[in-house]
């Protein structure tokens, strides 16, 4: 799976498990914080997206400090995501 189709399918995952009210996947800045200022997810968002992550990507999320910057952005993700499933 290419980066532009993990992309797509993450920010629909984002919008369909985190219930973003009034979202669509194109509002969602690949590059913007996912957490505080940008688009405001907190502790439980990233609990409920690391596992629907796992779920869909076959890919395992580590916790803790390990995950920060993993979740620090869309293109983050994209990027564990596609190296991961790569490696």
């Amino acid at each position: 799976m290419n980066a532009a189709e993990v992309r797509q399918q993450l920010k629909e995952l984002m919008v369909s498990e985190l219930n973003l009210e009034g979202k669509s996947p194109s509002d969602i800045d690949d590059v913007a914080p996912l957490f505080g200022e940008g688009l405001g997810l907190d502790s439980l968002d990233a609990l409920q997206l690391a596992m629907s992550i796992e779920e869909r990507f076959g890919v395992r999320i580590p916790e803790g400090a390990e995950a920060r910057p993993i979740f620090a952005s869309v293109n983050a993700l994209v990027d564990y995501i596609v190296r991961t499933q790569a490696g």
